[in-house]
């Protein structure tokens, strides 16, 4: 484990020597050139008005890497899920000709660093964090999981221990309550905006606990460490399903409506053939008889297409309304430290 470790170090970072430089001698001409921009960092640009940053327009810019480098969102443990995309991973390289490498990024700002950076090309980034993956690192989304009825997402759930005198939201004030990181929609963003609007205001009437992850935040309540935690339904369903956790020790006090899930796309650099590629691997995949189909069936069967401009509107509003700023500085504040388990 550690020899492979130190040799996924190595290599992405060999990738990042030739990759990081391209991104950098781009940057500068889009910030002379670019006549619209939007939310978007100065080295990308937005002229066709999609909110998402633009192929270059400089075909000797354009990323044509011989392997790819895919990374999905850090909700639980990085191995488990290498194992998961095993198979997609696998199509995708049929599909693309291109070797596929994992990179098991340990938080969301990992991933957004490694995109912005030219080390990541293609990636399934968490709801909040794809607008940052968006403004900061030319990510471009492009499909979701869901069914073939074309329905998708989860829904913020607020739960607390069943022994809890916790019935209702008002009833947060004074407590100490997980939220997942930052940029977390469902885990810090939406409970953010919306109970505000309950008559509870985080921060100033609970005190807000940085877990790091959805898993830690649902574990932590399981096991009486938080009072209570705002996390994504879709996380808490699939630990039930695991027996990581048992939902009867739980009670949900309270949830939103839908949101969009873990988004899928690639870095805007890519050469736009191999940009197609991509979007077809996802999109004609069959799930029948995967891992994915097994992790993830409960709630999809494949990969939809979706664009940010419209699925994204919501999750747009409620970081509008939480005031949040998409810079450097915002993302190295996403780094969470993880939180130490307690010795039994």
């Amino acid at each position: 484990m550690v020899m492979a470790s130190l040799f996924r170090r190595s290599f992405l970072a060999g990738v990042a020597g030739f990759t990081a430089l391209t991104f950098v001698v781009g940057a500068a001409g889009a910030a002379a050139e670019c006549k619209s921009r939007g939310d978007l960092d100065v080295r990308y640009c937005d002229e066709d008005g999609d909110l998402v940053a633009d192929t270059p327009k400089d075909p000797g810019t354009w990323l044509d890497p011989d392997t790819l480098i895919f990374s999905y969102t850090p909700v639980e443990d990085p191995a488990v899920y290498e194992n998961v995309f095993t198979e997609f991973m696998a199509y995708l390289s049929k599909k693309t000709g291109k070797k596929v490498k994992w990179y098991g990024a340990e938080s969301y700002a990992a991933q957004v660093e490694a995109m912005r950076s030219g080390r990541l090309h293609v990636a399934g980034i968490s709801t909040g964090p794809t607008v940052f993956g968006v403004n900061l690192a030319g990510y471009v989304p492009i499909a979701i999981m869901g069914k073939h009825d074309g329905r998708f997402g989860y829904k913020l759930q607020l739960i607390t221990h069943k022994d809890s005198d916790i019935r209702e939201v008002r009833d947060l004030k004074g407590r100490k309550v997980a939220h997942v990181t930052p940029t977390s929609n469902s885990g810090n963003q939406a409970p953010r905006a919306l109970f505000k609007n309950m008559g509870v205001v985080p921060d100033k009437d609970y005190k807000v606990i940085y877990s790091g992850k959805h898993d830690n935040s649902i574990m932590g309540v399981a096991n009486k460490d938080y009072d209570a935690a705002p996390i994504a339904s879709s996380v808490l369903d699939r630990m039930h399903d695991k027996g990581v956790v048992n939902k009867n020790d739980l009670r949900i006090i309270w949830e939103s409506k839908l949101f969009p899930t873990t988004s899928y796309g690639y870095v805007h650099s890519l050469k736009p053939d191999l940009q197609k590629k991509i979007k077809d691997a996802f999109l004609s995949f069959d799930w029948t008889g995967t891992a994915l189909k097994k992790e993830f069936g409960r709630k999809s069967d494949r990969f939809i297409p979706i664009t940010f401009k419209e699925h994204w509107a919501d999750i747009r509003t409620i970081q509008k309304v939480n005031g949040t700023v998409y810079s450097r500085e915002a993302l190295r504040g996403l780094k969470v430290k993880k939180k130490k388990k307690k010795k039994k």
